[in-house]
């Protein structure tokens, strides 16, 4: 078996989909379509559909109140001391 050629044929397609966060992000998609509702026939065909676009058409689910991720901004940081006001 050659392995360079099929290095080169995977990176191929990869980089045919869309590179590596385009990949993720179809792991992403097919991940929350094995774990959703529906028969394991429904779920093949959402699937399939959801790999004929590279990367994830629709974006991830909101993040739920108990994860540490949210969509949130941190807030302003402010530094320790305030800073000195000019002197005349």
């Amino acid at each position: 078996m050659n392995f360079k050629n099929l290095q080169r044929k995977a990176k191929e397609l990869v980089d045919r989909r869309g590179g590596t966060d385009s990949l993720k992000a179809d792991a992403d998609e097919l991940k929350n379509i094995a774990k959703g509702p529906g028969s394991v026939a429904d779920k093949a065909k959402r699937a399939g559909e959801a790999l004929k676009e590279p990367g994830a058409k629709h974006p991830a689910p909101p993040a739920s109140p108990d994860s540490p991720a949210t969509d949130k901004p941190a807030p302003p940081t402010r530094t320790a001391e305030p800073p000195n006001p000019p002197t005349s």
